[in-house]
């Protein structure tokens, strides 16, 4: 089952918002592992971390959303509103994460589960959410699981699982929506379908979206602005075409990274060379 195409669904505009942080550290318990990062994810545009495997992005995205509580640093809403004041109930109209490896509950349904996401917008004492239905059954067609609806969370694969929990997400309906490797466990198409997804969210409905992604081509593709990692420092942010490049790569994987930008679209290519595909390297 493919995801809806974007016109067949009637986007309800989402509220645009905007999120900075300004020089954060983060540590797991004595261990500094980001060090004085600085991020903006604003209204209406895409943001992308990447980085080698340890480098902090994903740590500094859960730091940005208040799951991991920076040792120093700033943090403020567009409108100047600081993260770590407000309600967790508050907090989850505003901004949202899918996070890495989360566990699929048993006993639920898809539905049930998308249903979660709308948690912030119900009433403390009725559980009123008028807008909740709309928003749930929104969020099932983008991510092509109206026909899973009624199935078990736990029968379904690791990819309609991970497309489970990005409902989950969308139907919080949040002007901020922070995804870390949301292409994970999933095929081609599908991995196509949710980039298309996220643009169509930045650019039509205004939602600032900053998510990790370890694919540099999609990075390129996807992201308004960039920014790579490395060691915990970020050591690169800009357009993509400025920070996707064969000397910022190489430096930070460690690896030769060639760049290549196709003459025909325009669209960024990278290629790392190992021995076995570099002659000279290999004799």
């Amino acid at each position: 089952m493919s995801l809806a195409l974007l016109s067949d669904v009637s986007p309800t505009p989402g509220p645009g918002d905007g999120i900075t942080a300004h020089d954060l550290d983060v540590a797991y318990g004595r261990d500094v592992v980001v060090h004085a990062a600085s991020i903006s994810i604003d209204a209406g545009t895409v943001t992308a971390l990447i980085g080698p495997n340890g480098s902090g992005k994903s740590t500094l995205l859960r730091a940005v959303a208040r799951l991991h509580p920076p040792l120093s640093g700033s943090l403020a809403f567009a409108d100047g509103a600081d993260p770590r004041l407000l309600s967790g109930r508050d907090l989850a109209r505003r901004i949202t994460m899918l996070a890495q490896n989360r566990a699929a509950p048993g006993g639920l349904s898809v539905r049930e589960l998308v249903e979660l996401g709308r948690h912030p917008h119900r009433s403390r004492w009725g559980g009123r959410d008028p807008e909740g239905p709309a928003a749930v059954e929104r969020a099932l067609e983008l991510t092509g699981l109206s026909t899973l609806a009624d199935r078990a969370v736990q029968v379904l694969s690791g990819g309609q699982v991970q497309r489970v929990w990005l409902a989950c997400c969308l139907a919080q309906r949040t002007g901020l929506l922070l995804l870390d490797e949301p292409t994970n466990h999933l095929d081609l198409r599908f991995q196509v379908e949710i980039l298309d997804l996220i643009r169509h969210l930045a650019d039509t409905e205004g939602v600032g979206v900053g998510l990790v992604l370890h694919d540099l081509d999609q990075a390129a593709e996807v992201a308004d602005r960039v920014l790579l990692l490395e060691g915990g420092r970020v050591t690169a942010d800009g357009p993509p075409d400025e920070v996707i490049t064969t000397e910022h790569l190489t430096r930070a994987y460690g690896i030769r990274v060639e760049v290549h930008r196709d003459p025909v679209d325009g669209r960024v290519h990278t290629r790392a060379v190992g021995r076995y595909n570099d002659p000279a390297l290999r004799a």
